[in-house]
């Protein structure tokens, strides 16, 4: 029996998707930093619908786990997306 037959479809279109973010963010992160902040917003905004997916197809657990994984990983930018929400003025990197 296949692994796409024993998984479905649906969910083995998520794990290739969740493959191709995770390369994806692996190369941005080998970027000189002043390169990296446009593909690694699109890779920021793209996450929470992987999450949300992983959630719904593989259960809540590893929906969890994966929102964890995420916050870890980007938890620079989302203090600093935080700050400016709250009217601060933070530092970017140079």
């Amino acid at each position: 029996m296949a692994l796409s037959t024993r998984i479905g479809g649906g969910a083995m279109t998520l794990v290739w998707l969740c493959l191709l973010w995770v390369f994806l963010s692996v190369t941005v992160a080998t970027l000189p930093l002043r390169m990296q902040y446009i593909p690694g917003t699109v890779l920021m905004a793209a996450a929470p619908v992987l999450v949300v997916m992983i959630g719904l197809q593989v259960g809540w657990v590893y929906g969890a786990l994966a929102f964890a994984a995420f916050v870890s990983m980007f938890r620079n930018p989302l203090r600093f997306l935080l700050a400016k929400l709250r009217g601060q003025n933070p530092e970017v990197p140079r």
